[in-house]
């Protein structure tokens, strides 16, 4: 998230090899400064032959947008003042973006390169980028384009994937950012603090980088160690608040997917690697479960049972303040037009649940939207907010019925996406956008109304919870 106006996300990124269906996996929650900041989920059109200057109402930043541009899905503040922040999303190409993942330099590197009040910042990545892109690495390079024009008014950690490719960014500097491919058979978690390590600079196929980078590193004597380029060595932080803020998300993910390999690990170890192999297959209801914990079956957890310094010492990957959450999967065992799904979760993820959207689409559902102007349950951000909030208060009596409605979603999730992939094989162009499209409208029917369920069954035996209760005689 932007350093000016927002405060923190965590990324989780999975290699086609080291899924459970060879899908890559992008994905991120979006977290914000306010816990309440509404979204919603687009599809923007394809343009050709424009002639426009796009100028952000966050910064002013100004570039002249290309003549072309895909259709791609986007999830954008519903307050564009401070910029569209279109976030996430997939492009006609099949191609991802998360952007994007706050990321902070040190005060060495920043003296040589300061940000750039009107270069490129989190409003405007994903509407500058995801439309003009075919593949991750051309994202990669495209950013760096930008970067190089524009400068970077902030530091910045910025998803891509296709079919094959998972792609990392990190923006350190006003312009100097390097970039890593994801090993097939491995999975990145970052949170903001600087991750990318090791720089081969012999290896362009798996490592991009702004030029000049190792210039200005050698210029300014900039690199601590003697036999190596490590990028977070040389351009990041390592302070009280990455132990506690930062590296403890990342302690809580790697224990979880490599808990072999993460034994000696502890929330604030300072050297955890970025990129790891996981010891079983990761599947997007792994993903789903880090993406919604919160320190879970630990003496942190924020909603346990330990002490209130134990509960209170480590941020948790959810958030109250999560705007929104995604992730972004293509798959490999089905045709391409259909391959990108974009699950899209609402408010608090530990409570809600993650909705699967086709991406080949030309609209999406009313519920996502549109946004109404008071709060309303037939909008799926409000509704979700609404189940959340009931869901919290009383946590200990909710968790269980809470628990099994999101596993009913996922299993008919599942159900659901086999039917749908087993029809749209049987149709093209336009026939399977418009089958696509109806469908996730169905499913997003079906999501909210079981979501709606479950708020009015909890809000009923929330009744009987209040402290404003006697016990009365049965015969009065």
């Amino acid at each position: 998230m932007s350093r000016f106006r927002n405060s923190a996300c965590t990324s989780i990124m999975v290699g086609k090899k080291a899924s459970l269906d060879g899908s890559t996996f992008i994905s991120r929650n979006e977290d914000r400064v306010i816990a309440i900041e509404p979204k919603r989920f687009l599809v923007q059109p394809a343009v050709h032959d424009r002639h426009e200057t796009y100028v952000s109402a966050y910064n002013k930043l100004t570039v002249p947008l290309p003549e072309s541009g895909m259709r791609y899905t986007a999830t954008p503040s519903i307050d564009q003042s401070a910029g569209p922040n279109e976030e996430d999303g997939f492009n006609a190409a099949n191609v991802g973006e998360s952007a994007t993942e706050s990321v902070y330099a040190n005060d060495r590197v920043l003296a040589y390169d300061l940000y750039i009040k009107n270069g490129l910042a989190e409003d405007s990545m994903t509407t500058l980028v995801l439309p003009y892109i075919h593949s991750a690495r051309e994202g990669v390079e495209r950013l760096g384009q930008l970067v190089a024009e524009y400068g970077s008014a902030e530091g910045n950690g910025v998803q891509f994937n296709d079919q094959n490719e998972v792609w990392y960014m990190e923006i350190a500097t006003g312009h100097h950012w390097v970039s890593v491919r994801i090993p097939d058979d491995c999975y990145a978690v970052a949170a903001n603090q600087i991750a990318i390590e090791q720089i081969d600079f012999n290896d362009p196929d798996n490592y991009m980088w702004s030029d000049g980078i190792r210039e200005f590193v050698n210029d300014h004597q900039l690199n601590p160690d003697d036999d190596q380029w490590n990028f977070r060595h040389i351009f990041g932080t390592n302070t009280k608040l990455d132990h506690h803020y930062n590296t403890p998300r990342v302690w809580f993910a790697q224990r979880y997917l490599s808990p072999v390999a993460a034994a000696d690990q502890t929330p604030e170890s300072p050297d955890m690697p970025f990129i790891r192999q996981p010891e079983r297959k990761i599947a997007v209801e792994d993903i789903q479960y880090l993406l919604k914990s919160h320190f879970n079956e630990t003496k942190f957890d924020p909603l346990g049972d330990s002490s209130e310094h134990d509960k209170k010492v480590y941020r948790p990957i959810a958030l109250s303040r999560t705007a929104q959450s995604h992730i972004l999967q293509v798959r490999n065992n089905v045709k391409p037009e259909q391959a990108a799904i974009q699950w899209i979760e609402f408010g608090l993820p530990s409570f809600c649940a993650y909705t699967p959207f086709f991406a080949n689409a030309d609209d999406t559902d009313v519920s996502y939207r549109k946004f109404p102007a008071k709060m309303k349950l037939t909008n799926a951000y409000w509704l979700n907010e609404a189940l959340a909030m009931v869901v919290e208060s009383h946590y200990r009596e909710f968790y269980d019925q809470d628990e099994a409605f999101q596993k009913d979603l996922n299993e008919w999730a599942r159900r659901k996406i086999a039917a749908v992939d087993a029809k749209a094989s049987q149709l093209d162009g336009a026939q399977l956008t418009t089958y696509l499209t109806g469908q996730n409208h169905k499913i997003a029917k079906h999501y909210n109304k079981k979501a709606k369920r479950l708020l009015f069954d909890l809000m009923t035996q929330g009744a009987e919870f209040s402290k404003l209760t006697f016990k009365m005689d049965p015969n009065l």
